[in-house]
């Protein structure tokens, strides 16, 4: 591949991802009105990331964590959000999240190529430290968000603290600082309040 190809592709790339600016979560902005769409979600993440990981349980490669978390919800371009509680949604992410990664990564020039899918697929399986801590902060960013916003989105889609811890299973794996804060702070004051239905009862230690 000649540079004028190269840099084709590339560009080719930087054009595709803007549309990740159109995919809309489930969480409400701060402002308790609009709802955050993936690249603000990242960016949030990222920017989290180079003032938090001095809390990670084990010294990671804040580089390599920042990338990870750019990147890792690029694919719903093609397969959309999955709402974190959407069960049913959930029964088809991965394939249809693994589809996306195929055709979106291929526009890349084969180093990128596999350098982007090495990292989505290292998030995917979280298995490292980097990927542990980047779960952590994609964990940690939307219960930020929803509790700065009264719980709005909780108790609107009827969320129940049962499947907040299911969804923080990993959290603690890789920040055990940052999951107590954000049980103690974030999580419990909205049980409390009856924003999160407690289905535990009381039993979320």
């Amino acid at each position: 591949m000649d540079k004028e190809e190269r840099l084709s592709r590339q560009m080719e790339f930087c054009r595709e991802i803007d549309k990740e600016k159109q995919i809309l979560r489930q969480t409400i902005l701060s402002n308790g009105i609009q709802r955050e769409d993936d690249s603000q979600h990242a960016w949030h993440m990222a920017v989290m990331t180079l003032l938090l990981s001095e809390y990670s349980n084990e010294p990671i490669d804040v580089l390599k964590t920042i990338s990870m978390l750019l990147i890792h919800d690029l694919v719903e371009i093609d397969a959309g959000d999955t709402f974190a509680y959407d069960e049913e949604g959930k029964k088809t992410q991965r394939e249809r999240e693994l589809r996306a990664a195929e055709r979106i990564f291929s526009i890349l020039p084969e180093d990128q190529r596999d350098k982007f899918r090495s990292l989505w697929d290292e998030f995917e399986e979280g298995t490292s430290p980097e990927a542990l801590f980047a779960h952590t902060m994609d964990n940690l960013q939307p219960t930020m968000l929803n509790a700065a916003t009264n719980g709005k989105m909780w108790k609107e889609k009827q969320v129940r603290l049962s499947g907040i811890l299911n969804r923080n299973k990993t959290t603690a794996l890789g920040s055990e600082t940052l999951w107590k804060y954000s049980l103690e702070q974030l999580i419990r004051p909205h049980v409390e309040g009856g924003q999160i239905i407690d289905d535990t009862e009381g039993r979320h230690n």
